[in-house]
């Protein structure tokens, strides 16, 4: 059996930043019950409904400094942090830093194993693991356009020629500095020549032309009392502030549909965000485009959140069997004092596109508790809650539908965007080459030399 370690590491290549891009890594990672959706503003009325685990931040990088001491925070010695090591692999480093400082979240076996095998090293120890990990890189690779992939190993290609050709020169420098100075002999004098002067500020306005825009993921996220920036070019872990201490007698529950009451555990990571917006605004004021300039929005913000269809279908199975429980209890002749309309509508309201799947792990306790709640309705009361369900099954069954061709859509430009269209490319131009038809397409001769333009000849007439 062939080893599947990989001790010298392979590129990383450039994926798109989309949301669906980055929920389907999370899923190629392992991740579960994830997706990352995109937010277009950092209110509470934006954010606080979605209860998001972190948040990855895209920003036009620029090089920052910070003070030596705003790493020596000893409480991040318990964050999960790796140093980004790779080009192009910010993205997946951020989605790591963020999520693997996340317990509540299953994370996958794999995954798991890397997080326990990791955990005692240094930053940098875990951005080389991350580097020759064979899941996480194939994982990202797997995302990138065939084009993307060869151009990230032809750039290694050229760097690795440069440094060779870089220690070949410095290593004929030195032999000539060890060679003893050569004897002096008698200087012939010439006339001098006269140098055309370089223009002054040619060279600078090419260099301005080659510069690329570059842009930089980063993470934010609740951790061990507190909230941090995690940036993998920083040395370390940043802290942004600490998380209020929770009220003693408060119940928080994620999911959005659920009634029952559990209570704040000491890790809580309640109103994170309102600890974190400061910190975003700074960085959005920092890079460009918000505030009263926003014609050039250089930055985006991802929100790490729980799987829209799975929440969807989680509550739509929900609603199926409250309905069941309802009308058990209710008496004969009940179809003929309800509404009409939702009577028809419950004839398709509650089809599932699979039999009674769930994903939640608390899906079994909410029923129970809802079931109970059934038992305590009298007669009038149990018509209003038929209806009632009926009602939200149908909004749920939409909401269903919309995320399952969410899905659908992704799928297909996932489809599209890794599909290697080059050897079609390639062999069609051959082909229009041999039948003689590429040239005039071209607007060229026989020979392949340009022809001149109609505008041209009709000055020339």
């Amino acid at each position: 059996m062939t080893s599947t370690t990989d001790l010298v590491g392979g590129p990383f290549a450039v994926i798109e930043s989309d949301p669906g891009v980055f929920t389907s890594l999370t899923r190629r990672l392992g991740i579960r019950r994830l997706e990352l959706v995109e937010l277009y503003d950092i209110e509470p009325w934006a954010v606080d409904h979605l209860s998001p685990y972190g948040l990855i931040f895209c920003f036009m990088w620029r090089k920052d400094t910070h003070r030596p001491t705003d790493f020596n925070d000893p409480a991040a010695e318990r964050v999960w942090f790796a140093n980004q090591l790779s080009d192009d692999a910010c993205a997946t480093h951020a989605i790591l830093n963020v999520l693997l400082n996340c317990p509540s979240i299953d994370i996958g076996d794999e995954l798991r194993a890397f997080r326990k095998e990791t955990e005692h090293m240094s930053p940098v120890m875990r951005g080389l693991a991350i580097t020759n990990s064979p899941l996480i890189r194939p994982a990202h690779n797997s995302f990138a356009r065939p084009s993307d992939i060869r151009s990230s190993l032809s750039s290694i290609a050229t760097a690795t020629l440069d440094a060779i050709k870089r220690k070949e020169k410095q290593r004929k420098e030195e032999a000539a500095a060890a060679k003893p100075p050569p004897a002096k002999r008698a200087k012939l004098t010439k006339a001098p020549t006269k140098r055309k002067p370089k223009p002054k500020g040619k060279k600078k306005a090419a260099d301005t032309e080659t510069e690329e825009d570059t842009y930089h993921f980063i993470g934010y996220v609740p951790a061990h009392g507190k909230v941090w920036e995690l940036d993998g070019l920083k040395s370390g872990p940043l802290e942004v502030g600490e998380l209020p201490t929770p009220p003693t007698h408060t119940y928080h529950t994620r999911s959005s549909s659920s009634s029952s009451t559990q209570p704040i555990d000491p890790e809580s990571t309640h109103g994170w965000m309102d600890i974190a917006r400061p910190a975003l605004r700074m960085k959005m004021d920092k890079y460009g485009g918000s505030g009263s300039d926003n014609s050039n929005i250089r930055f985006s913000l991802l929100a790490i959140v729980d799987d829209g269809y799975m929440t969807a279908s989680d509550e739509l199975e929900l609603l199926k069997r409250e309905r069941a429980t309802i009308e058990r209890r209710l008496e004969m002749g009940w179809d003929a004092r309800v509404d009409q309309a939702l009577l028809s509508a419950a004839l398709t309201a509650f089809e599932l596109p699979h039999s009674g799947r769930t994903y939640a792990p608390d899906f079994g306790a909410r029923k129970m508790e809802r079931d109970m709640e059934i038992m305590k309705l009298g007669p009038e009361e149990l018509l209003a809650a038929w209806e009632e369900c009926v009602r939200k099954a149908v909004a749920a069954k939409v909401g269903v539908e919309d995320e399952y061709s969410k899905g659908v859509r992704a799928n297909t430009d996932h489809v599209k965007r890794t599909f290697d269209y080059e050897p079609f490319i390639r062999e069609y131009l051959r082909s229009l080459q041999e039948a003689g038809l590429l040239n005039p397409l071209l607007d060229r001769d026989s020979d392949g030399k340009k022809r001149r333009g109609r505008k041209a000849v009709a000055a020339k007439s």
